[in-house]
């Protein structure tokens, strides 16, 4: 198990969060871009199942806290994202994904609750980290790997993007779908399985990143 995935949850960044590397890129004139967070967005539509899965409801869940770094030039990006901070069923994230049900407000807390302490267990893991690796230089349609760590588990997957760069300004966006018992997380489920979340996750992001400056007054990596 990664250090990162057992440290309090109360950290602002996990311990080992890499920026040395870009620090290291940006010192020998590398181009180095730093997320930002508040233009940034990744958001998981988990779907119900089960015998009577039509009583129960779709949810999206959504992180629009995404912080780190990407060298572009090297080919890399070092991403997390703090999960006590998920949200659950935006509407407005509800209707772009055509959710056909509308749970209560009652209903998404104790959704929430029960996925930050029964599945994800935050206080055990904190962060979702995501180490990216391509080519020698990010271009646009590229083909990343992408090392995904979350519930203390590591999972690799290959994944087409679409690579955007204007005006000292990056976007990465891009989908992806997989299991969340790759991760050791069992699905939540209720009256024996009868009403369940789905083990198949469908993941879309959108990441919008700024170049920075040798000049910069501000420290650009993410606080420690």
């Amino acid at each position: 198990m990664r250090e990162s995935a057992s440290v309090s949850a109360g950290r602002t960044a996990p311990i080992e969060f890499p920026s040395t590397f870009s620090a290291q890129a940006l010192a020998r004139g590398k181009a180095v871009y730093r997320i930002e967070t508040a233009r940034s967005l990744a958001v998981i539509t988990v779907r119900r199942g089960g015998s009577l899965a039509r009583l129960g409801h779709d949810h999206v869940v959504a992180s629009r806290h995404v912080q780190g770094l990407i060298a572009t030039d090297d080919g890399r990006a070092d991403l997390y994202l703090p999960l006590a901070e998920l949200s659950v069923d935006e509407p407005a994230l509800r209707a772009e994904a055509g959710l056909d049900t509308q749970p209560s407000d009652a209903d998404i807390a104790a959704t929430r609750a029960n996925m930050l302490d029964k599945v994800l267990e935050v206080q055990r893991f904190p962060f979702a980290l995501i180490r990216v690796s391509g080519p020698a230089a990010m271009t646009a349609g590229a083909q990343l790997g992408i090392e995904v760590t979350l519930h203390g588990t590591s999972r690799r997957f290959d994944l087409p993007v679409r690579i955007g760069m204007a005006n000292g300004e990056l976007n990465v966006a891009g989908t992806l779908e997989f299991d969340q018992s790759e991760f050791g997380i069992v699905p939540f489920s209720v009256l024996g399985g009868a009403i369940q979340v789905q083990d198949r996750l469908s993941l879309r992001f959108s990441v919008q990143a700024r170049r920075v400056g040798t000049g910069d007054v501000a420290s650009p990596w993410p606080m420690q």
